[in-house]
């Protein structure tokens, strides 16, 4: 096959699932969502830049596209006879599994509104019902989805520039340590605090410091919504 028949084959393969498919994997790589543009997706399917538009008339679409894919991905197995605080915590779960899949899921949120019915149907509709399930009164339900997914979304933001937080294993040790090291060795008359403290400073950006959070959370709503007596 000659060289513009391969690129007529490739075309042809081409959908939007595709181009956001590749998208989300540029962006979730080390290259961040600064590498995702139109060049550089079209790059990656080895197709014209102008193919894509297409199926897209702006980057801002494919976005936007990206941002409703995400959303409409959360997993959240239905559950019966869920207490308050287990809604809570299964929601918060879930917001964060999706956050650590898409690390740069944050920064699509933070920049775009979602309004596909698919995005808005698994990350509002079915989240408000799981916690209304749970018997969280309507309105409440409302504001525990804003302070769940606003905490989830500040997490990912602070834990992104922070390897030591991100990392698991050998590295994820050895980086702590490093940082550990650098917190002991600022001048201890200035800083007390956080030369003594240094253990626990590292453990900020861990998923560790996020669950403990969660649960703070989970039980003060928990706490709040209780009939008072």
């Amino acid at each position: 096959m000659s060289g513009s028949g391969r690129r007529v084959a490739k075309r042809s393969r081409v959908s939007r699932d595709l181009i956001v498919e590749t998208a989300l994997k540029i962006s979730d790589s080390s290259a961040g969502l600064e590498a995702v543009t139109l060049r550089g997706i079209a790059n990656k399917l080895g197709i014209g830049t102008m193919t894509l538009y297409g199926h897209f008339q702006s980057k801002d679409e494919i976005l936007d596209a990206m941002a409703d894919r995400v959303m409409s991905g959360i997993d959240l197995p239905k559950v019966d006879n869920e207490t308050p605080t287990e809604a809570l915590l299964a929601v918060g779960g879930a917001l964060r599994a999706l956050m650590a899949e898409h690390p740069s899921v944050s920064w699509l949120l933070s920049s775009r509104v979602t309004r596909s019915q698919a995005s808005m149907k698994s990350a509002w509709e079915n989240v408000l019902q799981r916690l209304v399930n749970a018997g969280i009164p309507q309105e409440t339900a409302v504001r525990c989805y804003g302070l769940l997914i606003q905490f989830s979304l500040g997490f990912a933001a602070y834990q992104a520039p922070r390897p030591w937080g991100v990392e698991s294993g050998d590295v994820g040790a050895e980086l702590r340590r490093q940082q550990q090291h650098y917190f002991a060795g600022l001048p201890a008359g200035d800083f007390p605090l956080m030369v003594s403290l240094s253990p626990q400073l590292v453990e900020l950006p861990t998923e560790e410091q996020y669950n403990w959070g969660l649960n703070v959370l989970a039980q003060a709503i928990t706490a709040m919504c209780r009939p008072r007596k």
